[in-house]
């Protein structure tokens, strides 16, 4: 009998029967590629799965002693420890993805620099020759007789080298690169990552090996390939930001051992990357008091940041308006522009309106909303707001102002940088905070 071969997906693994352009379920354009579907039937493969089996031997969970904390590998990186919990834990496979250029060798060769003064480190890499990583630890200080480096593509040879236990830390770039020699799939597809991938965790759990694996993003910024590999790894790390220039932030999206909570700032310099320790003071130290420009009291993670808010309107020249944000959610500024023509009277119809949040940084923030709309009115009427205020608040649809999150690491914030007063949300009881409820009222008053 003929074995037909399948298409399956690179992005979400929905399998075909022939090619077609498009995937109907994730939509990814020219993802599918060709594969030879598995020989075993999936009901011998039940009736030998029941017969090879074994009873598992298990005890009691209140007789389990805990061991001591495992040894954690300690970064150079005061933050991205927090942001992993404590360090790297002994044992764990983290998974770095980030926009290409952004800087994930650049960060993972510093933290190999740092790890190997007291530490065996390998560096696998699948897409640089020996000679183009040599000179980027170099450049970087990572010169250590404990740090070693292998090119490789093959899955089944770099598991079998972990599983070696001669390093403590080895760093895999990319999983996109990989391929196991039982596999006829290209690298890169679900086949090959979701494999190499189980073979690579399988080795680091066996020899308590810790393992940074590097994974690519797709041009929307999420993770390519297999969603199951994030649920295999202990730690999804997100690498954000602009990669020609501004504040990058790296954010554990998934960790089993800390919080989703924490977030560190860097910022890329000739030797390297560095933590930029009081990022508000960084971000306001161009600011001019003009019209459109707002201060906005922000969270990144747990850690309390004033950024600067910029917005710009202009007349339309055409007859659908423009609208463009930078680093905030363009679906969410159409909203908000339509609260500001409904609840405030603001005629926007017929102005182009840009807004930008300065250095680079991209808000998730729902308090951000009252500055938002403040900056778009005081471009619009080309008023300014006071100097020494900053904003915070959630609108709702009715331009009621809504109460914001940990409002007192806000309020810290922007004391200890010299501000004088808080426009922000009625239900906070503070004398730093001038209350306001509605929008219309807080923009009739305070956009001079």
């Amino acid at each position: 009998m003929k074995v037909r071969s399948q298409f399956v997906c690179n992005q979400c693994g929905t399998k075909y029967a022939k090619w077609i352009g498009q995937c109907t379920n994730c939509g990814a354009w020219n993802s599918l590629t060709e594969q030879l579907p598995e020989s075993t039937t999936s009901k011998s493969a039940l009736a030998k799965g029941q017969s090879s089996g074994k009873k598992l031997n298990f005890v009691k969970i209140s007789t389990i002693t805990p061991s001591d904390a495992k040894a954690r590998l300690i970064t150079e990186f005061d933050d991205l420890n927090t942001v992993l919990g404590g360090g790297i834990l002994m044992g764990s496979v983290s998974l770095l993805a980030g926009q290409p250029g952004i800087g994930k060798s650049t960060l993972l060769m510093q933290i190999c620099a740092h790890t190997a003064r007291t530490h065996n480190v390998l560096y696998i890499s699948g897409e640089e020759s020996a000679s183009q990583v040599k000179l980027r630890a170099v450049r970087l200080g990572a010169d250590s007789d404990k740090l070693s480096f292998a090119a490789s593509t093959s899955g089944n040879d770099i598991a079998k080298t972990i599983e070696s236990g001669d390093f403590d830390l080895v760093i895999v770039d990319s999983i996109q690169t990989l391929a196991m020699d039982e596999l006829s799939s290209a690298p890169g597809t679900v086949s090959q990552v979701t494999n190499c991938g189980n073979l690579i965790i399988r080795a680091a759990k066996a020899t308590d090996t810790a393992v940074i694996i590097v994974g690519h993003v797709t041009k929307d910024g999420t993770l390519a390939g297999p969603k199951v590999l994030e649920h295999l790894v202990d730690v999804v790390l997100n690498f954000e930001g602009d990669r020609y220039g501004g504040f990058k932030t790296v954010r554990a999206v998934k960790n089993r051992f800390g919080s989703t909570n924490e977030v560190a700032i860097f910022e890329m310099l000739g030797s390297g990357l560095k933590e930029v320790q009081n990022p508000s003071a960084a971000l306001l130290a161009e600011r001019t008091n003009t019209d459109g420009s707002i201060i906005l009291a922000t969270l990144e993670g747990n850690r309390p940041i004033l950024v600067e808010i910029q917005a710009l309107a202009t007349k339309s020249n055409f007859g659908y308006p423009k609208r463009t944000a930078s680093g905030f959610d363009l679906n969410r500024l159409n909203l908000l522009i339509a609260v500001l023509e409904r609840r405030t009277k603001l005629h926007l119809s017929d102005q182009d309106i840009f807004i930008n949040v300065v250095g680079g940084m991209k808000l998730n923030d729902s308090a951000s909303d009252l500055a938002i709309c403040m900056a778009i009115a005081s471009a619009v009427a080309n008023r300014k707001l006071d100097e020494k205020y900053v904003v915070f608040g959630e609108v709702g649809l009715g331009g009621e102002i809504r109460s914001a999150f940990r409002s007192d690491q806000r309020i810290a914030e922007a004391k200890k940088l010299g501000f004088h007063h808080a426009i922000a949300p009625a239900t906070i009881h503070d004398k730093f905070v001038i209350p306001v409820k509605d929008l219309r009222e807080t923009l009739i008053k305070y956009i001079k």
